[in-house]
């Protein structure tokens, strides 16, 4: 091992320097246990100056021991001795350990960057969880039985993979249900419940508002329900408040634009469905601003997974939620484990929106996606491979002109307004003299001035 190079390095994720073996050594050994494993040199002060050590027979031995004894799963690190600048240096080594996670004096610690953190009561439970290769919702829901599940909804869920599977499935709900671990010796678990009940579930809520400010709220509802239909709930609420603009471009058929990538909004709720922690009292928020949406759910990073190793897909996906993603993964809900950062990013990107935004806070994960600047007027030429955006005063006409008798239900739907919408930019556009109403309201049609 060559000491001077990683001296030059200097500490980070995997390596830590100690003037001398103490506790804070174990501290640290435990720390990488827990997470990718790394390794502690003692005989080095944190400036990268070799000290060195005074060490005899009986020194490793002594170590060892005393590491053993105040661990718990107990820690064996290997030890050597190297020489470095004609200074002895000890280093401690360990991996990451497969029994998770590994207790210092009855704390839990795990290495994030070039520190020790000290692991909150939900991170201890899920790495637990994660070494028996589970999770919460594989266990059995005892508040909830088969009579809660909707079985009409399993069959839904069937009819989904079937539509991308080469082998369908054709078994039964219940069987199916089975197949996947979703009930067991008579009962349902946690995953089941949330994937399929009949009824609202409040463990599952997610709010969802359009604010004018940061404080004054025009619009909300709380979703609630299964984790497919709340995908669908979610998507409807945000369209009804952005805007959608067709691009013409010289093509016979006309382009629909809307404020933000429908995909990537999709693959952000999806994300929050499938790695949200259903553990936590907190719901998942959802805030439409004019300039962007935030999206914010409970349950932090997994263990070994950070912000910027997320945007650079330095990372080894793991589910927080294993029976909910086999089964959103089933349906083709997702498309490959891990890619969903990259698609959010890259829609948005092509969309020429600027970089989403993704952080940590308090005991979550925000994501933001930002709306670009609003122009000014309406660009009115139409030439082959020009785009021109269309306001929605503007799409009225475009509509209109494609069907004079078109009614206000039939430009409601296709604009996704309400009626009310409609009518206010009708009279507005008849006031500019830009549209006028021809014979009677039944029978009649509309003529672009």
């Amino acid at each position: 091992m060559n000491i001077e190079e990683i001296v030059l390095s200097g500490e980070s994720e995997t390596v830590e320097f100690k003037e001398s073996f103490n506790d804070a050594v174990i501290e640290t050994l435990t720390a990488f246990a827990n997470a990718s494993g790394g390794t502690v040199f003692v005989g080095i002060a944190d400036d990268g100056t070799v000290k060195g050590i005074s060490v005899s027979q009986k020194t490793i031995p002594q170590w060892l021991n005393e590491i053993k004894t105040k661990t718990d799963s107990a820690v064996v690190p290997t030890v050597e001795i190297e020489n470095a600048g004609g200074k002895s240096v000890a280093w401690f080594k360990v991996p990451e350990y497969p029994v998770k996670p590994v207790a210092f004096r009855g704390r839990y610690y795990i290495r994030r960057k070039n520190t020790n953190h000290l692991m909150t009561t939900d991170e201890v439970a899920n790495q637990h969880l994660q070494t028996l290769n589970t999770s919460w919702d594989y266990y059995i829901d005892r508040e909830h039985t088969l009579d809660h599940i909707s079985l009409e909804k399993v069959g839904q869920f069937i009819d989904r993979a079937n539509t991308h599977r080469k082998n369908p499935i054709k078994d039964d709900p219940i069987t199916v249900l089975k197949k996947h671990n979703l009930l067991r010796d008579g009962s349902i678990t946690f995953g089941c419940y949330l994937l399929f009940n009949k009824e609202e579930y409040l463990l599952s809520d997610i709010n969802a508002g359009l604010f004018q400010s940061e404080t004054i709220i025009k619009d909300g509802v709380v979703i609630s329900g299964d984790l497919f239909q709340e995908i669908d709930d979610v998507l409807t609420f945000i369209t009804k408040h952005i805007n959608k603009e067709f691009i013409i471009t010289g093509k016979p058929e006309r382009e629909d634009r809307w404020d933000y990538p429908l995909d990537a909004l999709r693959e952000i709720v999806i994300n929050m469905i499938v790695h949200r922690d259903y553990r936590s009292p907190s719901n998942s928020i959802i805030k439409i601003f004019n300039d962007r949406i935030e999206f914010y759910n409970p349950g932090k990073l997994m263990p070994g997974v950070t912000v910027d190793r997320l945007l650079r897909g330095d990372y080894r996906s793991v589910a927080r939620n294993k029976q909910i993603t086999r089964i959103f993964k089933e349906a083709n809900e997702i498309e490959q484990y891990g890619s969903g950062i990259k698609r959010i990013i890259n829609s948005c990107l092509a969309y020429n929106l600027p970089h989403p935004k993704f952080e940590e806070i308090a005991v979550g994960v925000m994501v933001t996606v930002f709306k670009t600047t609003q122009k000014t007027g309406v660009e009115t030429r139409v030439k082959a491979g020009v785009e021109t955006r269309v306001k929605t005063g503007e799409s009225i006409l475009y509509l209109i002109k494609e069907k004079p008798s078109i009614t206000r239900e039939e430009l409601a739907k296709q604009l996704n307004l309400t009626i009310k919408g409609i009518d206010w930019n009708l009279r507005k556009l008849k006031k500019d003299g830009r549209l006028k109403r021809v014979g009677p309201k039944k029978g009649g049609h509309w003529e672009v001035q």
